[in-house]
């Protein structure tokens, strides 16, 4: 059973940072692409940043390019996401997917709020 499991998020004033975690199970997750998403209310949900698998070749959003660095950790089947230089914008909830066999998984998202 596929879970991707999202944690990290919180509340941070302008200019701090958060790590966020996604961990996953029920595939090999060494062989798949991760990506974080994000979706503030209203608004439609973007790509905010992903990462390749062998290659670790890593693709962001112009939006945080310079501030969020996406990374992973083969061994322990997580994706993370730093984020640093945090603004009001960032604010979202955010998503890990990724798409083993060709089917398209999500977690459930954990809350970023930057507010001072």
């Amino acid at each position: 059973q596929v879970q991707l499991v999202e944690s990290g998020g919180g509340l941070v004033q302008p200019g701090g940072s958060l790590r966020l975690s996604c961990a996953a199970s029920g595939f090999t997750f060494s062989s798949y692409t991760m990506s974080w998403y994000r979706q503030a209310p209203g608004k439609e949900r973007e790509m905010v940043a992903r990462i390749s698998s062998s290659f670790r070749t890593t693709t962001y959003a112009d939006s945080v390019k310079g501030r969020f660095t996406i990374s992973r950790h083969n061994a322990k089947s997580t994706v993370y996401l730093q984020m640093d230089s945090l603004k009001p914008e960032d604010t979202a909830m955010y998503y890990c997917n990724a798409a083993p066999n060709g089917v398209l998984r999500w977690g459930q998202g954990t809350q970023v709020t930057v507010s001072s």
